[in-house]
């Protein structure tokens, strides 16, 4: 059985994010979805938990897909495999720069690991969970940016940064 691995913080996720879990999905066997903490991203809007829930709403029309949130290091997580790809989408050439650099250093620690790099769809190239992090603190609309199963999950929590 081919594996795909796609790693992510999700805090939230986008529609974005949900368009490169879909294409992979008909590629693969399985997709783990695998929700990670990102110690440079310090301030995040939702937790661990709250991330998987909404991602898991987010899955649940994909039923060869599975969300897991591992402790530790993607190359570490990704030994636990038989056969695993990990799938990375990019949205311009900076996401390339950063995950290239990501995949050498994943390399030295899981030699056997694999990435494949997966272009994103044009429409969502501009999109990221920080731009909507950053219009649901100002209460813009959330349609067409992220999964309608936790667009008012999101506005919740934007109202309690908003002091609301």
């Amino acid at each position: 059985m081919k594996t795909a691995i796609c790693p992510g913080s999700f805090d939230p996720i986008t529609l974005g994010h949900l368009n490169i879990i879909r294409r992979v999905s008909r590629m693969f066997d399985e997709v783990v979805v695998c929700v990670m903490r990102n110690a440079s991203k310090s301030s995040g809007m939702f937790s661990m938990e709250e991330r998987c829930e909404m991602v898991r709403r987010s899955v649940a029309r994909f039923p060869n897909v599975r969300v897991e949130s591992p402790e530790g290091l993607l190359a570490e997580y990704v030994k636990s495999f038989e056969s695993a790809v990990v799938v990375k989408g990019m949205r311009a050439a900076s996401d390339f720069d950063y995950e290239f650099q990501m995949d050498l250093i994943n390399k030295k620690i899981n030699p056997q690991m694999e990435t494949l790099f997966l272009p994103s769809s044009e429409k969502y190239t501009f999109l990221s969970s920080s731009i909507v992090r950053e219009m649901a603190r100002y209460g813009a609309d959330l349609t067409g940016f992220v999964p309608d199963e936790i667009k008012t999950d999101i506005e919740k929590k934007a109202l309690l940064w908003r002091g609301k």
